[in-house]
């Protein structure tokens, strides 16, 4: 096969595995030594050689790269320390492949060549895999992101981090058939193709989600991580690359909060918008549209104080879509105010019917630029509050920042009126547009609620720190109470509390409940 996509890596044999020397030089690498990117151990008669070889691969910075003989092995193998993993008999061709990714990885140790974007290490093996299966046979794309891993490695040490990313990749590979393809992405993240689709795929990712779920033990001490999980199943004709983007985008959704933690990419059709406009039609007589409440916990207390309504549309055919596809969808088939007041009054009325913990809970609905731009909005949504049957006390309005309307007086002055009557006024997503001051000095508000992508950095990030200290800082000014989303560990909460934030949202607490699960949850908080 001669060079490995244009690559030369350079492959040092690991005591006994010298009989490789011939397969490494077809497979197009090069016999090196002290240099090598990759450290090849023959690991078919066992895992010692692997756990011989691993203290000098990580001084060397080297990939440490087995060769063993099925599943079950390969799973001793990333437990006993190797980087990465070939399995069943090797060819020329399939040792080239691992050889060429694993020394990826190693110059990516070193700190040679450029950082990899999300996905690029893995489209090769994944290409290729799906490339050569059958057209007509189903095949997915699934993109695992371990959460908690920073957390993690803040209080237990790098050390014990990278070992609960082998143990994490071992439970995967437990997890998939032997003929799955999976690859270490940058950072705690996995890319796995499969040839399964329909009742077989959700299964297998719900074991996904289960394995990696579970506790892991580090000593004596317990560690809990868990997953969120974008998942694409290739269409008629799709190329590999649109696959992985899919199930990259389905990852982005599943870790924005408005949806569970697995999340299935709608179809290209669906993606397009070309059916789901029509769908929409008949979606919420069908009753199609439901709503998950994420709880927000007040950081002086400790105590769920309040949550935040997010919709969802269990699609008979697409599965599970969230609220971005959900408005999208809406704005084609020109629906937007009627679904804007579908989901408000639905919040407002199960919430209008809560007893016990959660009836003192308050409830932020979602305000669209368009609600706001109506020139009845006020007499409208205050009609909405009376229907629900809800005390205006408990409602927030929540207009997101990114969708504002441009004429500022007009909508400091219908969110004025709001405020007279009770109704409390947030800005959703603070950080994500281009006029947030002026916004801030312009808009009567009671909340400003701070974007994820702000928050997510702040413990290992000094500039992402400064950032949100400014705008706790500017919130305490005007006398604003400061939502945080997304957080995902204590060390994060504790950094918010420490600088004055008063409210936090995130996985830390927990993700979007129905409302079952949230009344749970509020007990458990109140033990």
């Amino acid at each position: 096969m001669g060079r490995i996509a244009g690559e030369i890596v350079e492959v040092a044999l690991a005591s006994g595995s010298e009989s490789l020397s011939v397969l490494v030089g077809a497979a197009g690498a090069r016999i090196g030594r002290d240099w090598a990117e990759v450290l090849l151990v023959d690991a078919r008669g066992g895992q010692r050689p692997i756990t011989e070889a691993e203290a000098g691969a990580a001084h060397a910075r080297q990939a440490l790269l087995a060769i063993v003989s099925n599943p079950v092995d390969a799973v001793a193998a990333y437990d006993a320390g190797a980087t990465h993993v070939s399995m069943g008999e090797p060819t020329a061709e399939s040792l080239a492949l691992a050889i060429r990714f694993a020394g990826r990885y190693a110059r990516h140790l070193r700190g040679t060549g450029r950082m990899r974007r999300a996905g690029e290490l893995v489209e090769g093996a994944v290409a290729r895999f799906i490339a050569a299966g059958d057209p007509a046979e189903p095949a997915l794309v699934a993109v695992v992101a371990i959460t908690r891993f920073d957390a993690v490695n803040a209080a237990f040490g790098r050390e014990a981090g990278d070992q609960l990313l082998r143990e994490a990749a071992a439970r995967l590979i437990a997890a998939l058939p032997p003929s799955a393809v999976i690859e270490r992405d940058q950072g705690a993240r996995f890319v796995i193709a499969l040839r399964e689709g329909g009742e077989q795929a959700r299964v297998r990712v719900a074991a996904i989600e289960g394995a990696l779920g579970r506790r892991f033990m580090l000593g004596q001490e317990e560690a809990w991580l868990g997953a969120r999980i974008g998942v694409a199943h290739r269409e008629s004709g799709e190329p590999a690359r649109s696959l992985i983007a899919r199930a990259s985008e389905a990852l982005t959704m599943a870790a924005a909060g408005d949806g569970p933690n697995v999340r299935f990419a709608p179809s290209l059709h669906a993606a397009a918008g070309l059916d789901l406009a029509a769908d929409l039609h008949r979606a919420i007589d069908r009753r199609e549209i439901d709503i998950l409440f994420q709880p927000q916990v007040a950081l002086d207390s400790d105590r769920i104080v309040g949550v935040e309504a997010l919709a969802r549309w269990e699609h008979p055919q697409h599965g599970v879509l969230g609220a971005h596809t959900l408005f999208s969808a809406a704005e084609r088939a020109g629906l937007g105010l009627a679904l804007s007041e579908h989901i408000q009054l639905l919040a407002m009325t199960r919430a209008a019917a809560w007893e016990g913990p959660l009836a003192t809970l308050r409830v932020a609905v979602n305000v669209t630029a368009a609600d706001l731009a109506r020139s009845d909005f006020v007499n409208h949504f205050l009609a909405l509050v009376a229907r629900a049957g809800i005390a205006p006390g408990r409602v927030t309005a929540e207009v997101t920042e990114s969708g504002f309307v441009t004429d500022l007086p007009m909508a400091a002055a219908r969110l004025e009126k709001l405020r007279a009557q009770g109704i409390r006024t947030a800005i959703d997503d603070f950080g994500t547009g281009y006029s947030s001051l002026a916004y801030l000095k312009a808009l009567p508000l009671d909340y400003l609620k701070i974007d994820r992508s702000l928050t997510q950095d702040i413990t290992g990030a000094p500039r992402a720190r400064v950032v949100v200290r400014g705008i706790l800082a500017i919130a305490a000014g005007l006398g604003l109470q400061t939502i945080a989303e997304g957080v995902e560990d204590r060390a994060e909460r504790d950094l918010l509390a420490a600088e004055g934030c008063s409210l936090y949202q995130g996985f830390l607490c927990a993700g979007p409940l129905d409302e079952r699960a949230l009344a749970k949850l509020v007990e458990d908080y109140r033990e």
